[in-house]
């Protein structure tokens, strides 16, 4: 990677993650009595953005949290972790958002997000942070807030020669409008499939569904589809050729932030200048990384750890 910091512009989510660890999900109907409880912050564009930083990125984050406890806790923690959180917007109306998670000993888990002051981000926000955006690097969205706004920011990066980034959670349909600025498209198995309609089982299955969503982003012969699938990698998808990127082997504990620290690390490599291949090598590993520790922002890995987890 180059020496000059890499600016990542972050529009998307924040929450309070509550978290119970359980043997099991429970069943309809059912009560369950819960191994552990924790309190994270969280929210897809937190954790991204804090990925980002802990990664040496210059990073800006656009949200809206509420006038409450859990909206002072995110702005504490965004300038603990140097990110720049002035177009932060504090609601009086709506409350921050907040996410329900059940962890089961083999890591996996079970996510219910209340948006709350996350979808009340406007187009009007956005305005107020434009040169931010056009100034980034890369700019990185996911859906936890409104389409129309990430619409927006995508459309003022894409006139300003600002790398687009969308990951694409949680799934739901997308509008052809907004994919037309989108670069690089990072869904996982799950999104993949809602989004393109192609069951994926297999590799040559990802490979065909990646292929469908390229097709519906504008500049096909520049744009990528990365798609993520857990221990098994990624699929790398371009104009020029279909490449899956090996993970690493590790000891997972909990993979709730594993989809944001590899965004925040594709953003950051990508921001300093590598091509996308390395890119979503690093990527896989700070993915990697983020299983081993509980918790979505505890996991966001630093380079150190990176470089220890990958022998460099």
């Amino acid at each position: 990677m180059n020496q000059t910091t890499p600016k990542v512009t972050v529009v998307g989510s924040l929450n309070v993650d509550l978290v119970c660890r359980s043997t099991r999900r429970p069943d309809k109907g059912e009560t369950l009595i819960g191994d552990a409880f924790d309190i994270f912050t969280g929210g897809k564009g937190f954790n991204q953005a804090t990925a980002a930083a802990r990664l040496g990125a210059e990073v800006t984050l656009i949200g809206s949290v509420g006038a409450d406890l859990f909206g002072d806790i995110l702005l504490s923690a965004t300038a603990n972790e140097r990110i720049n959180s002035r177009f932060v917007t504090k609601r009086t109306d709506v409350g921050t958002g907040v996410a329900t998670i059940v962890v089961e000993p083999d890591g996996d888990n079970s996510i219910i997000v209340v948006p709350r002051a996350n979808m009340a981000l406007t187009i009007t926000d956005i305005d107020t942070a434009a040169d931010d955006i056009a100034n980034a690097d890369v700019l990185l969205l996911q859906l936890e807030t409104p389409v129309a706004a990430s619409e927006h920011a995508a459309a003022i990066a894409k006139a300003h020669g600002t790398t687009v980034i969308l990951n694409p959670a949680p799934a739901q349909p997308l509008p052809d409008s907004l994919l037309a600025s989108v670069d690089i498209l990072t869904p996982n198995q799950s999104e993949t499939e809602l989004l393109s309609g192609v069951k994926v089982d297999n590799h040559e299955d990802a490979r065909r569904a990646a292929e469908v969503l390229r097709a519906r982003m504008m500049d096909a012969s520049s744009t990528a589809v990365v798609l993520t699938l857990g221990e098994r990698g990624a699929l790398m998808l371009t104009a020029a050729a279909s490449e899956h990127v090996s993970a690493l082997v590790v000891n997972a504990v909990d993979t709730t932030g594993a989809g944001d620290a590899f965004c925040g690390a594709l953003a950051t490599a990508l921001a300093s200048g590598e091509t996308l291949r390395p890119a979503v090598a690093f990527a896989n590993a700070a993915g990697a990384a983020a299983v081993t520790v509980v918790g979505a922002t505890p996991s966001m890995p630093t380079r150190a750890k990176i470089d220890r987890l990958t022998g460099v």
